[in-house]
């Protein structure tokens, strides 16, 4: 049988494997675990008489969501859109500054300790400058989140462009096979795996790019919305835009790991 075959054989059988429980379970468990958490808060909030002021239960909140489903509905689209624009645009410059780093080596000593140091200025120091130079529009907010995001997919997509078994290299290589054959054929499908890491990591920082920013100068969206509320110490509308702001970057989080689903189906059969 041809090394071919084997692979054909191998991949129908690790096909055959019973996934749906493995899927359920995956839905499941999370799902279980939130209801468990909210229900101890209820629970603890009414067993020691906290003040709503304090402590609001998470009812509480979810019924100030019920009630004002187009405030907050609003603010959450301003922040959705702050997210995703920050973090397409860290996808963008991110892969280009992987495909220029892996190849040269000069430009890849060069940048490195510049996107380092990128990551280590705090970024509520940064936001007041951009939002001086910027203006207090939507572009500051998405800057800062692209800012925060494109790190993890410039780091994930260098790692998974450069590890490639160097016989493999040498192979396409000594079939003179031309750089941008290898990076679309060879690199970029042995890449997947890393990207997709460092997608989901951008993603959680990209929503907190996002907030940060609000919270210097925003005039809409959930970060400007829990200031405002905290001004006025109303703790319920405050946890209410935390729920809806963990909702979404949970669901952002799950979409990327479908799109992972079926871009490299292999990898998790493996």
């Amino acid at each position: 049988m041809e090394i071919k075959d084997l692979e054909e054989v191998k991949i129908e059988t690790i096909q055959g494997l019973p996934t749906r429980g493995l899927k359920l379970r995956e839905i499941a468990v999370p799902t279980a675990t939130l209801v468990l958490m909210f229900l101890a808060w209820e629970a603890a909030v009414r067993a020691f008489q906290i003040s709503p002021v304090i402590l609001p239960p998470p009812s509480a909140a979810l019924l100030l969501i019920w009630k004002n489903p187009g405030l907050l509905l609003t603010h959450t689209y301003v922040t959705t859109q702050e997210i995703l624009l920050g973090f397409l645009l860290a996808i963008v410059v991110g892969l280009a500054f992987s495909v220029v780093m892996i190849h040269s080596k000069i430009l890849s000593e060069a940048l490195y300790p510049l996107l380092v140091l990128s990551q280590m200025v705090p970024k509520v120091a940064v936001a007041p400058l951009l939002l001086l130079w910027l203006g207090y529009g939507m572009l500051p907010k998405v800057v800062i989140a692209f800012t925060i995001a494109f790190f993890p997919i410039v780091i994930n997509g260098v790692s998974g462009l450069t590890s490639i078994d160097p016989e493999m290299l040498d192979l396409l290589k000594v079939l003179k096979a031309s750089r941008s054959q290898i990076l679309v054929k060879i690199r970029i499908k042995n890449s997947l795996p890393y990207l997709f890491d460092g997608l989901k990591i951008a993603i959680t920082l990209a929503v907190i790019g996002a907030i940060v920013a609000e919270f210097i100068g925003g005039e809409t969206g959930l970060g400007y919305l829990i200031i405002a509320s905290n001004a006025t110490i109303n703790t319920a509308m405050m946890f209410a835009a935390l729920i809806l702001l963990s909702a979404l970057g949970m669901l952002l989080f799950a979409l990327i790991m479908v799109v992972e689903r079926f871009s490299i189906p292999w990898h998790f059969r493996q």
